[in-house]
């Protein structure tokens, strides 16, 4: 499995906005064969900072969505949803593989 970890600078008077492209993002990955893990939207602290995290079984499975997105009609206006309404300022994204197991092999997640 592999999960991508996204860090978002938002604007700030736009949080409601950015949790709006979150919401189509979260079905989109879904729907695509993907695992969304949800959206992080400022609460206390920084104003600016959102978070995201989604899974796929592998990278060539991400690879496959990545492909998918171009000729996605909902992809593409969720993408411009946040070209329009400029609530994104600038992401990172980092590739990771999930530890969800403890040494006893139980994972709790509800």
């Amino acid at each position: 499995m592999v999960t991508c970890f996204l860090k978002y600078t938002i604007d700030p008077i736009k949080v409601k906005e950015f949790e709006h492209y979150g919401k189509l993002w979260i079905d989109l990955v879904n729907e695509m064969g993907g695992f969304h893990h949800g959206y992080l939207k400022p609460y206390e602290g920084a104003n600016n900072i959102g978070y995201a995290s989604f899974s796929f079984p592998s990278l060539s499975d991400y690879e496959e969505y990545r492909n998918k997105i171009a000729c996605c009609n909902k992809c593409q206006e969720a993408l411009q949803y946040a070209i329009y309404t400029k609530c994104i300022i600038s992401y990172e994204r980092s590739f990771m593989q999930p530890i969800f197991e403890g040494i006893t092999g139980k994972a709790k997640i509800d």
